[in-house]
């Protein structure tokens, strides 16, 4: 598979002030093919989320070389968008407004935003939702939000920082299977950070482990279970053998 996004010998160190520097990123090298769905794994403080925020244009790292589509990535940039942990929805805007908030800042007017956004809503099971307030939805509906109002600026990259870490056990079996559907219409590429190796495996084409801190990739496993996969796929034998490969190139890792 052609790369669409590499990452070369990528380092970065930060320099608080008043503390001695934090090496994060040491060597780092990645490959990203089009329409593909990676997921990273690691110990906290590895580097995971940090190198999404170099991915997406938000932090410049010290040396190494990353692109996409072939071209340098320089800063921020329409052809990526984020899903966080934490939703991240407007507590006064609706479903609908929030859905639309990428396009808004862009000056597309409302009756377009509207083309795209109420598509979009139908798409991740909100139909009917779409006057209600944050406050008014539980944390897979807002997760569902938030998923939305990131393809509605037809982004070419989607990348989740731990995204369905704040669900309770049910609820994010199920956005796992609600995203792998979203993923297989929208065919986007993704970039997916997790501290769960099942959800690791059951969403991705390949997995990354990363070591500790500095980060860098020691080991991609190609996940080579069919699709579309279903929830009885975590108790074969073929994804427990991945899941146990997975947790021993992991678990030297991992300090407690």
């Amino acid at each position: 598979m052609q790369a669409y996004i590499e990452g070369r010998n990528v380092n970065l160190t930060f320099r608080p002030p008043n503390r001695g520097p934090v090496r994060a990123l040491s060597n780092f090298d990645i490959d990203i093919g089009e329409g593909e769905f990676l997921s990273i794994v690691g110990p906290s403080g590895c580097g995971k989320s940090t190198f999404l925020n170099v991915l997406l244009g938000l932090i410049k790292p010290d040396s190494g070389d990353i692109r996409m589509g072939g071209k340098p990535i320089a800063g921020p940039g329409g052809d990526r968008a984020m899903v966080f942990q934490e939703f991240g929805l407007l507590p006064w805007r609706t479903v609908q407004a929030n859905v639309e908030l990428g396009l808004e800042l862009k000056g597309i007017a409302a009756s377009a935003r509207r083309d795209v956004s109420q598509p979009l809503i139908e798409m991740i099971g909100l139909a009917g939702f779409e006057g209600h307030f944050p406050h008014e939805l539980s944390g897979g509906m807002k997760q569902r939000v938030g998923l939305a109002r990131a393809l509605a600026t037809d982004p070419n990259v989607l990348l989740m920082d731990e995204p369905f870490a704040a669900l309770d056990a049910q609820t994010r079996d199920l956005m796992q299977v609600e995203l792998l559907r979203v993923w297989q219409t929208a065919k986007k590429t993704v970039l997916f950070v997790t501290h769960q190796i099942d959800e690791a495996i059951y969403l991705s084409d390949r997995v990354m482990v990363m070591t500790k801190r500095p980060g860098r990739a020691k080991k991609i496993f190609p996940i080579a279970l069919p699709r579309p996969r279903d929830y009885e796929m975590r108790v074969t034998p073929e994804f427990n053998e991945l899941k146990l490969e997975i947790w021993n190139a992991l678990k030297d890792e991992i300090t407690v």
